[in-house]
């Protein structure tokens, strides 16, 4: 791996479980792997809707993004990936909690299915400093 590549880690989120790092830093950048609702320690599902899964899978964000010296205000681009749209609103709630005024650029997609069964996952880039 380049010496401008770095792997990021934090026990305070999820362990990847395959082959690819929670995140990596490259040239200024950083760049999330999706995030689900486990707890890191335990390794089980944080809430059943999706709202309430929401608020962990930003608080898993967050760590990762600690782990480099980041926190939310560091975000440029984020993506939703939820199970079901008619979960839009009451995610979009959690996020923008965890964001603040913070509103970086963002797409939101409904996909088949997700890690877990889970019914939402975030991924997002971040600028590093």
């Amino acid at each position: 791996m380049s010496k401008d590549i770095q792997i990021v880690s934090s026990d305070n989120a999820p362990k990847a479980i395959g082959p690819y790092s929670q995140a990596i830093s490259a040239n200024g950048m950083l760049f999330c792997s999706g995030q689900i609702p486990l707890d890191a320690s335990t390794g089980e599902l944080v809430g059943e809707t999706a709202g309430e899964q929401t608020v962990k899978v930003m608080a898993n964000l967050l760590a990762v993004l600690n782990a480099s010296g980041c926190d939310f205000s560091n975000v440029v681009k984020t993506t939703i990936f939820l199970k079901d749209m008619n979960d839009f609103a009451s995610v979009n709630d959690a996020y923008a909690a965890a964001m603040g005024d913070h509103r970086p650029a963002r797409a939101t997609v409904e996909v088949a299915r997700l890690p877990k069964d889970v019914k939402v996952e975030i991924d997002c880039i971040a600028v590093l400093g």
